[in-house]
């Protein structure tokens, strides 16, 4: 997954205010932008469709994609942004922010625009989202542009791991978008999480899981999956396991004493379902300890 891949630079990172008339013209950028409306309105032009940017949106401009920002009259602008590249190269601190349309790029600069790995993300990302929980994302930037602003001690390092943090609540923000109907249950799907992390001491059924949730067998299993990536079955094995691990590794007890106090007949059955969950027996971990 190319989530696994990013190490982001960060170029430009500024709470820009502007009270008076201003405008972007159309131009094209070498890198990505976010820009997150915190007060005022904007239109702003994407490729020649029109958005209108108000409080709690957020705009993503990609390499060499077209766009205009016009400032709507009234009030004043605040436009926390950020400038970055999802991975650090040789050019990176070179390449600078254009302000320019593409047909003014100088063959030299055209070296400069960023490899688009947009669409490789696990989830579509528009140009234009409106935040559901904007004050989150909202501090997340505030404290990327701090730290880029202050520059403490290896700050370098502290804005790469703040962005990562930002863009993935960016992803989760378009994910729930798509999906609904998750974002509407999940709160009955973290009480499944809770139910099955507290009772790895025995078997659980899907009955006994969908009785205890309210949520009918089939959809539960729909709609834990999409959620997690796993059945809630799939889930509840692997929750046994670790806390069958952390007994191996952290206590003096028999391997058949922990079979019996992870709710297995015998050693036996247990050491092939961990094997089958972990892929290892467990006395790996015993050795480990």
């Amino acid at each position: 997954m190319i989530l696994h891949q990013i190490s982001p630079y960060i170029r430009v990172a500024m709470d820009n205010i502007e009270d008076g008339p201003w405008i972007i013209q159309e131009r094209v950028l070498f890198d990505y932008e976010l820009l997150y409306i915190m007060e005022g309105k904007v239109v702003c032009t994407i490729e020649d469709i029109v958005y209108e940017g108000v409080r709690g949106d957020i705009f993503l401009f990609r390499p060499k994609q077209r766009h205009k920002i016009i400032k709507v009259e009234g009030g004043r602008l605040r436009q926390p942004h950020i400038h970055f590249d999802f991975f650090y190269t040789a050019d990176s601190e070179k390449v600078k922010v254009s302000f320019r349309p593409q047909e003014e790029i100088s063959a030299e600069e055209y070296n400069w625009f960023r490899n688009d790995i947009i669409d490789q993300m696990p989830v579509p990302l528009s140009s234009h989202l409106r935040l559901k929980n904007p004050i989150m994302i909202e501090k997340m930037l505030l404290d990327i542009i701090y730290e880029y602003e202050t520059k403490m001690p290896f700050y370098e390092v502290k804005v790469k791991g703040l962005f990562i943090q930002l863009w993935i609540q960016l992803l989760r923000e378009n994910y729930w978008n798509l999906n609904p109907h998750l974002e509407t249950n999940m709160h009955s799907l973290m009480h499944v999480k809770q139910y099955l992390m507290h009772n790895t001491n025995k078997k659980v059924s899907l009955d006994e899981i969908s009785k205890n949730s309210g949520i009918s067998k089939h959809y539960l299993v729909r709609l834990f999956q999409k959620a997690f990536g796993m059945s809630p079955i799939q889930y509840h094995n692997l929750m046994r396991v670790h806390a069958a691990r952390h007994l191996i590794q952290f206590t003096t007890d028999p391997l058949s004493i922990i079979a019996e106090k992870m709710g297995f007949p015998n050693i036996h059955a247990f050491s092939r379902f961990f094997k089958m969950v972990e892929g290892t027996p467990p006395s790996f971990y015993r050795r480990k300890g």
